[in-house]
């Protein structure tokens, strides 16, 4: 009798195990990209920074250009600087022919204030190099009227070009000391005479920067005293503002002094802003930009 194989059991089919992070490992990995996060955001906003600084210098350039082309074709004279803060006097002979406000008013979004004045040609209608991209400064009545920026954020020094009944006697009557330059060959050392500027958005206005020599000053290269910032540098750039000069370059110039720097708002500027005499170093910032204004007139 022949004897049955004994049945042998089957192996159990094959079980899959199903893997995954556990708490702790989620955790980790949210905790190393904080981490990295934390070192690298900084470093992406400082590009970005420099980025928009880069853009503002290269818009100061082609403002500083295009002055001199005007100054070519007008036999060297440099074009109109008016003041025109208000709405008695406007003219679209002046470099630019608006007046920037916290308001509504069409001065602030209306490109034609820009293209169809003296300087619009000879940058090609390009509207985007009379506003800094950092320049993003509203009032709350233009943020909530869907406004994403106003339209320039560059001034003229006030001592360059004709100013209208400010300078009819041939010498600017804010500043009596000092050369008002009607023509480029009247620029004794272009590269020390700054043309463009960004202006803090609070004292903008017009277009037309300027600060007084002061009672009592040093005079050209020397020491001011009662001393006043009538209008104020921005200093979007890590504390700086872009500059072109008359003879074409353009340069970032850091302030040293806390009253120098106001924050991009509105009201923040909150001028004329008194400067100490006392230290010396008070009146380093507003010293080294009207020595870069004018020369003296004697």
């Amino acid at each position: 009798m022949k004897t049955l194989p004994v049945a042998t059991e089957l192996p159990a089919p094959c079980q899959t195990v199903k893997s995954g992070f556990t708490l702790i490992e989620l955790l980790t990995v949210i905790a190393i990209i904080s981490v990295l996060a934390s070192i690298l955001l900084p470093a992406l906003s400082k590009s970005r920074d420099r980025a928009q600084a880069i853009i503002c210098l290269n818009n100061n350039k082609q403002l500083v250009l295009a002055w001199h082309l005007y100054a070519s074709d007008n036999e060297e004279r440099l074009p109109y600087n008016l003041g025109m803060v208000g709405t008695s006097f406007r003219t679209d002979l002046n470099w630019v022919n608006n007046v920037m406000t916290w308001d509504l008013n069409s001065d602030n979004t209306n490109t034609a204030t820009l293209t169809k004045a003296s300087l619009g040609s000879f940058v090609s209608g390009n509207t985007s190099v009379f506003r800094c991209p950092s320049d993003q400064a509203l009032s709350s009545v233009q943020r909530n009227a869907g406004w994403t920026a106003r339209i320039r954020s560059y001034s003229m020094n006030a001592m360059v070009g004709d100013a209208g009944n400010f300078s009819a006697n041939g010498y600017n009557i804010n500043n009596p000391g000092y050369t008002q330059f009607f023509k480029t060959t009247q620029i004794p050392q272009p590269a020390e005479i700054f043309v463009f500027l960004d202006e803090h958005p609070d004292s903008i206005n017009d277009g037309y920067f300027l600060d007084k020599s002061p009672q009592g000053s040093g005079g050209y290269g020397g020491t001011y005293y009662n001393a006043q910032w009538t209008d104020l540098p921005a200093s979007y750039h890590n504390h700086a503002t872009a500059f072109s000069f008359a003879d074409g370059h353009s340069l970032l110039h850091r302030w040293q002094q806390p009253v120098t720097i106001r924050p991009p708002l509105p009201n923040a500027a909150n001028l004329p802003i008194s400067i100490p005499s006392s230290p010396v170093s008070a009146l380093a910032d507003f010293n080294w930009v009207m020595e870069h204004m004018s020369v003296d007139k004697d």
